[in-house]
């Protein structure tokens, strides 16, 4: 990555005073301190440190620490290989308050996230693309972030273009929040529901998905039940109804050996555990509601089997009641059309349906009794014979391919040749048909007529239909096909 710094990034000078930097880093206890309390020129302190040599290494090794997400890490497998981080890692401040809306930080690096203009600050409300949380929007000193991402626990904003500050400015961000809390309320409907599933059928969520419309799970369960699926939506709603506090907490193993996850985490320290009343608890690093009763309602949409898992989508707060009000709109629509009470809609569809299906198969009937008549007139009035059979040549304009291959078929049955063309919808068709005994070969004389029409089609030496573009091609190619078979 590029990145621009300012003077007072760049390393200080390497001279006696490595001693008394090395005193000074001694003398600050990392380990009880905030993020924020280790400052950059410190870091610089630290990076200068690895190059006076393996005892200054050592030294630092054994004194830096940082303190993110709540708890500390030791910087020493960094500063034994010489390969210390650039940059501190970003304060998450959301972590610290989920509704913080509006922020102001420092800028450590103006860089660049594949091409697109990007800054690094000390500290951030907005949230990162990860855990199968979106990134947040906002905007930093009135530009706009496109992106969120993090890499090595720096925190990424890639912008609309370059940022108007310099490395070492303060800056003013904001959160959109209503892409923000719409995230927190289905992240939090997402654990509920997921818990939910885990206590009434024992099933793990394999895996999770924030979409823009819709959220997803992906549990260890198949062939449920409706009734499965209402009680496990209902336990959920009632955690909402009950407005459980949501909270987390930065615990360590023995901590953690005391509480009963829903799922383990492989992290070996520092783990960031979201609980929602004694409902749930699990590792988490995504953004919450402060009470269940925020996530306003779940509500199951659809689910499908995938081999033996089951994917079930779901809505949560205002996703929810707009689900619910254009779902509401629907049936209210059917109901003044079909003019019966909503409880009936589906009867009602179901007879309008059966009812349909038996006109179609009439209908059916009708045209095929329809074309039976128009195939014997038009035998009446052949173009020649071959093989002690009659041939209609014609063009048909009007009639799709279902039709034309229809009536071609009634003519062979009657003891015909059928060579059919006609225009429909700006194509040329042509359906060629005869009894299997003919000795004839319908499908080279189609083949012969079809790059009249510029088409393509095939099939064998009783049937053959094809058809293209070029409908002022189409008497051309009719006549090809008579002349192949009459000769």
């Amino acid at each position: 990555m590029n990145q621009r710094r300012s003077a007072s990034d760049s390393h200080l000078p390497l001279d006696s005073r490595c001693g008394e930097r090395l005193h000074y880093l001694r003398s600050k206890d990392y380990n009880s301190l905030h993020t924020t309390s280790f400052q950059l020129s410190d870091y610089t302190m630290a990076r200068e440190c690895l190059s006076r040599g393996r005892a200054a290494r050592g030294a630092a090794a054994a004194l830096v620490g940082m303190v993110y997400w709540g708890r500390t890490t030791i910087l020493r497998d960094h500063i034994e290989d010489n390969t210390m981080p650039d940059f501190l890692p970003t304060k998450r401040l959301y972590f610290d308050d989920a509704y913080l809306r509006a922020f102001e930080a420092r800028v450590v690096a103006l860089t660049e996230w594949r091409g697109q203009p990007a800054a690094v600050l000390d500290a951030t409300a907005l949230y990162p693309e990860g855990g199968g949380q979106p990134a947040d929007a906002g905007t930093l000193a009135g530009v706009a972030v496109r992106d969120v991402q993090e890499q090595d626990d720096t925190i990424y904003h890639v912008l609309a273009e370059p940022l108007p500050a310099g490395v070492g400015d303060s800056v003013a961000g904001e959160v959109a929040w209503a892409r923000r809390f719409d995230h927190m309320q289905q992240h939090t409907g997402q654990h509920t529901i997921s818990a939910a599933f885990y206590r009434l059928c024992g099933a793990d969520t394999m895996s999770w998905h924030l979409g823009a419309e819709y959220v997803s799970i992906d549990i260890n369960a198949k062939d449920l039940s409706d009734a499965a699926l209402a009680e496990a939506e209902h336990l959920a709603n009632t955690i909402l109804w009950d407005d459980v506090p949501v909270t987390a907490a930065i615990l360590n193993r023995d901590e953690l050996a005391a509480l009963d996850l829903r799922k383990g985490t492989d992290r070996a320290d520092g783990i960031r555990v979201v609980s929602i009343g004694d409902f749930d608890r699990i590792g988490c690093g995504g953004t919450h509601v402060l009470t269940a009763g925020r996530v306003g309602a779940i509500g199951l949409r659809r689910t499908e089997t995938r081999g033996n898992q089951t994917r079930i989508e779901f809505v949560c707060g205002a996703r929810a009641l707009a689900d619910y009000r254009a779902k509401t709109g629907t049936l209210n629509a059917a109901v003044a059309s079909l003019k019966v009470r909503p409880e009936d809609v589906v009867s009602q569809i179901d007879r309008l349906l059966a009812q349909s299906d038996e006109q179609r198969r009439d209908l059916t009937d009708l045209r095929r009794t329809l074309l039976r008549y128009e195939a014997r007139d038009l035998l009446a009035d052949p173009a020649g014979s071959v093989a002690d059979r009659p041939v209609v040549c014609r063009r048909l304009d009007g009639r799709d391919m279902e039709a034309l291959r229809t009536l071609a078929g009634q003519i062979a049955e009657a003891g015909g040749v059928a060579l059919l063309a006609g225009a429909h919808a700006g194509k040329a068709q042509l359906a060629f048909a005869c009894d299997k005994a003919a000795p004839l070969d319908l499908n080279a004389a189609l083949k012969a007529a079809l790059p009249l029409v510029g088409g393509k089609g095939g099939g064998q030496k009783s049937q053959a239909q094809g058809g293209g573009p070029e409908v002022a091609g189409l008497d051309a190619a009719l006549a090809q096909a008579k002349q192949q078979i009459l000769g």
